[in-house]
């Protein structure tokens, strides 16, 4: 009450020479130092996206390249890599570039269409990460992610014609000082007409993380794609950190249910973080 009364009289009289030492958002958050707040979040592998948002001046580089075996056919390959850069206002810009190392590209011919394995680009994609939480440490984390491909990029063969926006919520849980969950749901649709509402895709994702040792940790999720039918499936991992900024990992996932059941898919990459 006294401190309040102090304020009041200060503002009245507009003294410039009275100021009261305050802890900062940080400084009053005792999750700060938490394991799971501390070490690198990456937004692969597996279909789920952290809803970790990088602080202001902060870079982080993702890349990787899985394997993909449908149930019958042949076997498929592609890659990639996405830069996370932190901006300000609790803002989190990002870039990703595919490449399709191996796909089935359709070629139409005079006696109908046919399918050749090819390589290419994918169209680049750009996006936001916007936070909710009321600061980066906070045990429930919850952002905003919205990202599109863009037209006229990556090969002729793959390129859009138009935006075809998507946007997901993102929800993380810690458990303890070391474990997460993360949560994603989400739409994604070909074009911005009312038509590409009816062609649009939902998604749902559940994922949980957590340490083995004090350097190597697991991932595990489970998943659904689709709208009518969904993709149901899911995906595990192992990952390592040689040292705090980098982190390797494998993993391994199949689908379990709708179109593309039996696809099993086999990947590894790597993500490593710069900046303070």
């Amino acid at each position: 009450m006294r401190k309040t009364t102090l304020l009041a009289v200060a503002a009245l009289l507009g003294s410039p020479g009275l100021t009261l030492a305050q802890n900062t958002p940080e400084e009053n958050n005792p999750n700060v130092d938490a394991p799971f707040v501390r070490n690198i979040r990456a937004d692969r592998p597996g279909q789920t996206i952290t809803a970790q948002v990088l602080r202001a001046g902060r870079f982080q580089l993702e890349a990787g390249a899985q394997r993909v075996a449908p149930a019958t056919g042949e076997s498929l390959l592609n890659s990639g890599a996405t830069l996370r850069i932190g901006f300000f206002n609790s803002m989190e810009l990002r870039v990703t570039q595919p490449y399709l190392n191996r796909y089935q590209q359709r070629i139409s011919t005079g006696e109908g269409e046919r399918f050749e394995m090819a390589a290419g680009w994918a169209p680049l994609v750009v996006g936001s990460k916007f936070m909710i939480s009321p600061n980066y440490d906070t045990r429930t984390q919850v952002a905003i992610l919205v990202e599109s491909p863009l037209p006229g990029t990556g090969s002729k063969e793959l390129a859009v014609k138009g935006l075809a926006p998507s946007g997901r919520l993102l929800v993380s849980q810690q458990i303890g000082e070391r474990y997460g969950l993360e949560a994603n749901f989400g739409f994604s649709q070909p074009g911005l007409r009312v038509a590409d509402i009816e062609k649009g895709q939902f998604i749902g994702t559940l994922a949980l993380n957590g340490p083995i040792s004090d350097k190597t940790g697991f991932f595990v999720e489970g998943y659904g794609i689709g709208r009518g039918q969904l993709n149901t499936g899911a995906t595990a991992g192992l990952y390592w950190r040689p040292i705090s900024l980098l982190r390797l990992d494998v993993n391994a996932g199949r689908v379990l249910g709708g179109t593309a059941s039996g696809t099993a898919t086999l990947g590894a990459g790597m993500a490593f973080k710069l900046g303070k």
